[in-house]
């Protein structure tokens, strides 16, 4: 699952011209409304989950399929290839799929890229139409993922089109957004431990005052799994205090405490 919803999501949105947008009835607070699967000349960018009824509306968007193309791998987002009856293509940077530019933007997962398509983004969880971008140690990259987005502002777009959420036409804002947003929260965690925070829970508590974590186990495990990622990172950078080890977050509590 791909994200912790954050604000509120726009039912309406208005994909580029030239561009048909299918979401699919997979709504939930990780993935707001639903998948979104985007269909550009009769190809399909991520369709989604095997669902029966989104499949068939995309089939109808598309009219003739010419290809489909994956952002990334994760279910919710390539389930429906095969049912589809072609091969996806997940292409590497700088290949060319279609009318499609990839671009790597590892960071949600190692596998993440995002197509450009004149001056349309399409970004598939790496960025999003409302919310916060779920990256977890492991899979993903923090520290991977600063670097995507630092790599995309250099982009001149009109839209942005996400894998959840509605279309974002001020794609400059939105990319500092969400460096801004990741770079505060570092900020938080760095207080939160220098406050003595030593505990998975005292470090969500500082660090994530904002967010009411009781109203889903789901999003209470991205979170923890968010903050693991944070703490790689300093890890990475040499900027944890000392006794401090991120692989310990698997317990109650981490460090010599």
């Amino acid at each position: 699952m791909p994200l912790v919803s954050r604000f509120p999501v726009e039912n309406v949105q208005q994909p580029p011209a030239g561009v048909r947008l299918v979401v699919a009835p997979n709504p939930s607070p990780m993935t707001l409304d639903g998948t979104n699967t985007w269909v550009v000349g009769g190809w399909v960018v991520d369709p989604g989950p095997a669902d029966a009824g989104h499949l068939a509306a995309v089939r109808e968007a598309a009219g003739t399929i010419g290809g489909i193309v994956l952002t990334h791998s994760h279910a919710d987002h390539s389930e429906g290839v095969r049912e589809l009856g072609m091969e996806a293509v997940q292409p590497a940077d700088g290949e060319r799929v279609g009318p499609f530019e990839a671009i790597a933007t590892p960071g949600h997962s190692r596998d993440s890229v995002c197509l450009l398509y004149g001056r349309v983004l399409f970004t598939g969880d790496t960025v999003l139409g409302a919310g916060s971008v779920f990256v977890s140690p492991g899979e993903g990259s923090l520290s991977a993922y600063l670097e995507s987005l630092e790599r995309l502002l250099t982009l001149e777009l009109d839209a942005i089109c996400p894998g959840h959420g509605p279309v974002v036409t001020d794609p400059a804002a939105k990319l500092r957004e969400y460096r801004d947003h990741r770079l505060e929260r570092e900020a938080k965690v760095i207080a939160a431990l220098d406050a003595g925070a030593r505990t998975r829970d005292e470090l969500l508590a500082h660090a994530w005052s904002e967010v009411d974590f009781s109203i889903s186990p789901m999003i209470r495990a991205a979170g923890e799994a968010t903050l693991a990622a944070h703490l790689e990172k300093l890890g990475q950078e040499g900027r944890l205090p000392e006794g401090v080890e991120p692989a310990a977050l698997t317990g109650p509590s981490f460090g010599d405490v």
